[in-house]
């Protein structure tokens, strides 16, 4: 399977081929300038690989929760080629592309991951890794106040850029139940690769008009939309 896969959700930007179970990579911290990096991105990384978009099987894109601008731009970047190729999409939670990236990377099985949805807010979702060492949630993802976070009795670790800003109001709703901290991780297109094709791989992919974002703070979707 070739698969496309993009996340400018935050202030990284990367892109990602999957080919049959092998990653190549594009990533960049840039913020601001997403839109001028993620599409030589993808042409670098296709020269790379030797391929040409008719090669591809299907696409895959970082959904969100995360900067309504970056949503935006990676929703309508596989948008156009999926409408210009007639690609199914695999639409991914970056929730989930945070899990997954420190999963690979990292002996840990549960983590709670936490990204700074700014207004004084979190974007917040428990993952635990399966036996076939996928992201997989418990639960539901959400935003709110650092003091309200839902959880699990489980032992985690806290990973993402919510820690980072919100880390005494998160260590005192976790209490004992936190085994550590890493507010470094970031959503990357490596690990939308691997989740999307792992969709495909259980037909869940979605015909481009079903491929949405999603960005959990409703209201600030319409203020944005709305300007």
């Amino acid at each position: 399977m070739k698969l496309l896969a993009v996340d400018t959700a935050t202030e990284a930007c990367s892109a990602a081929l999957y080919i049959d179970g092998e990653i190549l990579e594009r990533f960049e911290l840039a913020p601001r300038t997403h839109t001028q990096l993620i599409l030589p991105m993808i042409d670098s990384l296709m020269a790379e690989a030797g391929l040409v978009p008719q090669d591809l099987d299907g696409l895959a894109f970082g959904r969100g929760p995360g900067s309504f601008t970056g949503v935006r731009i990676a929703t309508g970047v596989i948008q156009g080629i999926a409408l210009g190729l007639d690609l199914p999409v695999a639409p991914v939670s970056t929730l989930a592309a945070l899990a997954q990236n420190y999963f690979e990377h990292a002996d840990r099985d549960v983590v709670f991951a936490c990204m700074d949805a700014r207004m004084g807010e979190v974007f917040w979702g428990v993952y635990r890794k399966n036996d076939q060492g996928f992201a997989e949630l418990l639960g539901s993802e959400s935003v709110g106040s650092a003091e309200n976070v839902d959880f699990p009795e489980i032992k985690g670790y806290g990973i993402g850029s919510g820690w980072k800003t919100y880390r005494e109001a998160l260590d005192e709703r976790l209490n004992a139940w936190l085994a550590g901290v890493d507010d470094t991780p970031l959503p990357k297109a490596s690990a939308i690769a691997l989740l999307g094709a792992r969709s495909f791989n259980l037909n869940q992919a979605v015909p481009v008009e079903q491929a949405m974002p999603v960005y959990l703070r409703d209201k600030v979707a319409k203020k944005e939309s709305e300007r």
